[in-house]
């Protein structure tokens, strides 16, 4: 039987704060649901995105305590924007930090995208602190999956393609992600505004999302975000492959529930079912129709459907 809380914690107060990492980094964070609760850590995507407490939605009904933080540059954290001292090392000894700030023995660990990376990278480092994981639509940030966003991508969407990298010269076009690593180092405000909508508006057509315009008011956070992004792709996030690969074969004994959307054109399935294989108590649910999109009502029910297994598992494994 997996936990459940009484009807009347499912609204408990949220706490916040922030938390100084060191190298003139702070992180915020947020904690929502019952203190004495099972804890849930939920990692947001990008790299560079943010925390949004639309992502615990999904799983209010298990009265969890659940934890977001924004990641080093990212959301409310601080220096926004900031690529020194910003690498998926210094993300993972954020986490433990965070983990032994808020008093935490041991916590379920969920991810989506670059959360799921991390998310895997951290347990691969503190398997003790790790009761399970939940990786959705796992990034696994390899030379073929670069290349697939970057350029591969282009023969099944080449209007859109083009139109993503007009913004660069012509002599870029063959080396994108090198070009925008240029724009967003050395262009003005206007290029590195026009840039990030580029890459949003390409993002969204991979997401199948429907077009929305960059409104200008975002343009300054997607900037940033775009920068941090591009920062950890030339550099393969630090862990490549083989990285990961490692990061999983150490948590080979932890219950772990991937869930990947079949049509996902950003994170395709193959890599993260060929990583699966590496994980012998794991489990993959390939979900039909859809695609990255975390919000989508068949993602939705799959990651609950996985949670629900994964507190079953971390409740049958306790002395």
């Amino acid at each position: 039987m997996s936990f459940r809380a009484p009807s009347s914690e499912l609204s408990a107060p949220c706490r916040s704060g922030r938390l100084a990492v060191g190298e003139g980094h702070a992180i915020a964070w947020q904690v929502s649901g019952p203190e004495q609760a099972p804890a849930l850590l939920l990692l947001h995507g990008g790299p560079g995105s943010a925390w949004s407490s639309r992502l615990a939605d999904a799983f209010d009904a298990f009265g969890l305590r659940i934890v977001g933080f924004d990641q080093r540059g990212c959301g409310e954290s601080t220096p926004r924007g900031e690529t020194r001292a910003n690498d998926t090392q210094r993300l993972v000894a954020d986490i433990e930090r965070l983990r032994s700030t808020l008093e935490v023995r041991r916590w379920l660990v969920a991810g989506g995208s670059w959360g799921g990376t991390l998310a895997l990278a951290y347990a691969g480092q503190h398997p003790a602190a790790v009761a399970g994981l939940l990786l959705r639509n796992l990034f696994v940030p390899d030379a073929a999956s670069l290349d697939w966003f970057f350029r591969g991508a282009s023969a099944r969407f080449p209007r859109a393609w083009a139109e993503f990298v007009s913004v660069l010269p012509p002599d870029a076009h063959r080396a994108p992600l090198q070009g925008f690593a240029h724009l967003f180092a050395d262009g003005s405000d206007d290029e590195q505004a026009a840039a990030a909508r580029a890459w949003v508006a390409w993002e969204q057509v991979l997401s199948g999302a429907a077009p929305q315009p960059l409104p200008p008011a975002s343009a300054r956070a997607a900037v940033d975000r775009c920068r941090i992004q591009v920062h950890y792709l030339l550099r393969q996030c630090w862990l490549g492959r083989e990285g990961v690969a490692e990061a999983a074969r150490a948590v080979a004994r932890l219950p772990v529930e991937f869930v990947h959307g079949a049509e996902d054109l950003v994170c395709r399935p193959a890599a993260a079912r060929e990583l699966q294989q590496l994980l012998p108590r794991s489990r993959f649910t390939e979900v039909a129709g859809a695609g990255h999109d975390p919000f989508h009502p068949a993602m939705v029910q799959a990651a609950r459907a996985a949670l629900d297994r994964l507190l079953a598992a971390t409740e049958a494994r306790r002395p």
